[in-house]
């Protein structure tokens, strides 16, 4: 109890810190925002039902949108897409190896602009937390750690060590003092509402033994005496010191996390994983929006706070920002897609699950909660208070299988399996987790008609041999140390000498060169000749080669390109990870092995179109282009130009018939490709990538693929990207739509004449419905862009849905049987609910 009592004195005494704090801010007065609107000091605590924002309780709907995975002008979109979902909360890391890639080098400007980011989000009205880290893991490059970093004597990561909390806190304190100095913080009418440090130590904390646990208490403190004004968390962080929150992470935090670890804290969720990040290898990946939905109405039903979608936009790894072996594409099944668009219905099902849970908000700030537990897999949780009307309940059916008919204050409520229904007056559903009545759409990818008339020239990269080397040394080098993360390649060369006796003479036996790598991967060259490839996994880093080689008699050379697909961003005593070859010898030979691992190696980093930055205009000049030839060649750069598509949407580059490498937009990296390296499904785990509208030119702009391997670039296409096909699928027995009420000063009503399901389709602003491609009232199936009708049909249905909303940019059609049918005989009486099925067309 001491213990307990002292802690929850530190916490009090931060809250009423962070009060003085508060009154100094409103001292020195309000400042303006980018828009003239004046922005009020605001006091951030907490207790254990809620944190306060101004003295009052808030319930926190929050996504996670990276700043540095889009484009400057692609954030206003995006924030605005945000806030209409219901986010009031944007969370992001900060990224320490983008703003300080050298040693006391500092880059904040173009998409690593934090300032400008976050005065973006406050001018959407929107709070933020800001994960300052250092660490972030991310599957961003190093987990956001600089290069130099690992090459400070004596250091150890994320540890008691003195060197790596010297950098950790003069980086920390550099980004506070930078939101200090432009008021981003709440208590001086900033956006910023919480603040975290570290980054689920608990995964790696045994590792350091009781250096782990000093860290741990050494990072708080060092945070905490910043003196930011508002909360610090912990995520994974059980033993998170007061005044820091504990937060979870993970996919049911509802079920899962064990609580705030002083009754004090709020509950809250920093990351609600939306999807699963890829790696190179990895099938789709896919999460879907009623299970999100149903997390989410769980985790508030028992008492949550905040929720945080990680990845609300999850965007795009630009050129060699992705960790070891992920794609360049990052959850792209967010609720907005890599491209921003709206990802349905994904995004409007989750918008609706913050309205319903909104509607209760009073009742589950200011009630009483009771839990009525029915059997393993039914329960009931209301909020109450006693004498008033206000009151919410939340109905679960968690059997994953079955549906239920639960009877709740004589009441009999249908639940579909795993699903919440929520009753802000706990007497009407007005939202079912597992009930879309959304809409919901589907991407289309169309060629560009004026972007794809390529000429494509060649440029070849030599295969050096062991002249003209940049170093040399008996042992190949290791290869992260070699590279510093300024290239993904690198050279190893080498030579030895085979007599008339060294090579066998019986037929059918062939030497073999055999490689043992650490990672990532590799092309081999003999005498100038292409022997083979090798990659590991993101699993496996290390990989073996062996292949039959024809040497010959003399001197022979061995040339190695290595190349590493991003640093590694997560695990214990990540400075000492390596990469590149580590031995390499040669099999069958009639003199038997020869190792050849100590032969003396020469190494160059970086490939030499790189150093002439061939992927540029003036760097391309430079470069001897050919025509391209009829048999293509490994490490091959191509170069085309390309007229900007037409319109104002998003653009992509699909890389069919291609193999492994980079690729380059008027200079502009947007990334690394990958097509051979297939999912178990037997396809690339991406073969599109964004090209974002700001690195395109007004009409002609230039295209440069580095091509590792023996690929020829015909078949690369680019494309429009959009989300013009909508459609809707809803059932008789599904809820009204949430907008059907609201609830004002404690009055909870609805806001339409005739509350049931209906159809709601909606265009992109300037555009409208052209074309319903289908619709089908009875028993349809299939799904957007795919529907397929049924053995019942109301033949009326096209046309009803034609006449209400063609030319349109927003239509409602209503789900009257009577209507549908014409005022007709049931085509179908025996199907006792039927679904209404429509896809249309924008543009």
């Amino acid at each position: 109890m001491e213990h307990i009592n002292n802690t929850m004195s530190r916490s009090f005494l931060f809250m009423a810190l962070l009060s003085i704090i508060v009154v100094a801010a409103h001292a020195r007065g309000h400042h303006k925002g980018a828009h003239g609107r004046h922005m009020t000091a605001q006091n951030v605590t907490y207790d254990g039902k809620s944190m306060f924002i101004n003295g009052r309780r808030e319930l926190l709907f929050s996504g996670s949108i990276h700043y540095p995975r889009s484009t400057q002008d692609m954030w206003p979109v995006l924030l605005d897409n945000a806030r209409r979902g219901g986010i009031n909360v944007i969370q992001t890391y900060v990224f320490w190896n983008a703003h300080e890639p050298q040693q006391g080098q500092f880059n904040f400007a173009g998409n690593y602009d934090l300032v400008k980011f976050i005065k973006l989000v406050q001018e959407h009205g929107m709070f933020v937390t800001l994960r300052v880290g250092p660490f972030i893991q991310a599957e961003w490059n190093h987990g956001g750690l600089p290069y130099w970093l690992r090459e400070v004597p004596g250091i150890i990561f994320r540890s008691d060590n003195e060197p790596y909390k010297q950098y950790m806190q003069a980086f920390v304190t550099k980004i506070v003092q930078m939101m200090k100095d432009e008021k981003l913080f709440a208590p001086q009418g900033g956006p910023i509402i919480l603040a975290q440090i570290e980054n689920e130590y608990n995964h790696i904390q045994l590792a350091y033994e009781e250096k782990g646990d000093s860290y741990v208490q050494w990072s708080a403190n060092m945070a905490v005496a910043l003196n930011v004004g508002v909360p610090w968390v912990m995520c994974k962080q059980r033993d998170a010191p007061d005044p820091v929150i504990n937060a979870c992470n993970g996919r049911n935090c509802g079920d899962t996390f064990s609580g705030p670890n002083k009754p004090y804290k709020p509950s809250i969720w920093t990351e609600n994983w939306t999807a699963q990040y890829r790696v190179h290898g990895d099938p789709p990946s896919q999460r879907s929006a009623e299970d999100i939905a149903f997390s989410v109405a769980r985790f508030f039903s028992k008492g949550g706070n905040l929720v945080n979608y990680y990845m609300y936009h999850g965007g795009t790894n630009f050129g060699r920002t992705s960790s070891a072996f992920t794609t360049t594409r990052y959850y792209d099944e967010a609720p907005l897609d890599e491209y921003g668009l709206q990802r349905e219905p994904k995004w409007s099902h989750l918008r609706d699950v913050h309205k319903a849970v909104l509607l209760c908000r009073k009742a589950i700030l200011g009630g009483d909660t009771n839990v009525e537990k029915l059997n393993q897999f039914h329960e009931i949780r209301t909020f109450e208070k006693l004498g008033t009307n206000m009151c919410a309940a939340f109905i679960t059916n968690n059997h994953t299988i079955d549906a239920a008919t639960i009877n709740f204050r004589g009441t009999n409520y249908f639940l579909p399996p795993h699903s919440i229904s929520v009753l802000p007056d706990c007497k009407t559903v007005v939202y079912n987790t597992q009930s879309i009545v959304s809409q919901h759409n589907s991407r289309n990818y169309e060629r560009s008609p004026i972007a794809n008339n390529f000429q494509w020239e060649m440029f070849i990269e030599a295969i050096p041999t062991t002249k003209k080397m940049d170093t040399y040394q008996n042992l190949p080098a290791e290869l992260y140390s070699l590279l510093k993360d300024t290239t993904d390649y690198a050279w190893y060369t080498t030579s030895f000498e085979l007599s008339p006796q060294d090579l066998p003479t019986k037929p059918g036996v062939i030497p073999v060169l055999r490689i043992m790598s650490l990672g990532h991967s590799m092309v081999a060259f003999v005498n100038g000749d292409l022997v083979g490839t090798a990659h590991g996994t993101h699993e496996e880093k290390s990989f073996e080669f062996q292949r039959p080689v024809a040497f010959k008699v003399g001197t022979n050379y061995i040339s190695i390109l290595a190349s590493t697909v991003g640093l590694p961003d997560s695990g214990a005593y990540m400075e000492h990870r390596y990469a590149g070859p580590k031995s390499i010898s040669i099999l069958d030979l009639n003199s038997g092995t020869i190792d050849v691992s100590d032969n003396m190696w020469g190494h160059r980093v970086g490939l030499k179109g790189e150093g002439m930055k061939v992927f540029s205009e003036e760097g391309s000049l430079r470069a001897k282009w050919m025509p391209l030839a009829p048999v293509p060649r490994p490490l091959t750069w191509y170069r085309t130009r390309f007229a900007t598509p037409e319109g104002t949407g998003p653009v992509a580059i699909r890389m069919t018939g291609m193999g492994k490498g980079l690729i380059w937009v008027n200079g502009q990296s947007i990334g690394r490709h990958w097509m051979t390296f297939l999912s178990p499904l037997g396809t690339p785990t991406q073969s599109e990538f964004h090209i974002p509208r700001a690195f395109l030119n007004p009409q002609d702009n230039l295209l440069v693929i580095f091509e590792e391997e023996a690929m020829n670039p015909g078949q690369v296409e680019v494309l429009n990207v959009n989300r013009d096909t909508i459609c809707s699928f809803i059932a008789e027995n599904d809820p009204a739509n949430v907008n059907s009420w609201v609830s004002r000063r404690g009055n909870f009503h609805p806001i339409v004449s005739n509350i049931g399901p209906q159809a709601a389709l909606e265009c992109i602003p300037g555009k409208k419905i052209t074309a319903i491609e289908f619709a089908s009232f009875g028993n349809p199936s299939g799904y957007c862009g795919d529907f397929v009708l049924g053995s019942c049909n109301a033949a009326a249905t096209k046309q009803i849905v034609e006449q209400q909303c063609l030319g349109k940019e927003t239509c409602t059609v209503a789900l009257d049987r009577a209507m549908l049918n014409q005022n007709g005989a049931d085509p179908c009486p025996e199907i006792l609910v039927k679904t209404l099925a429509i896809q249309a067309r924008c543009y």
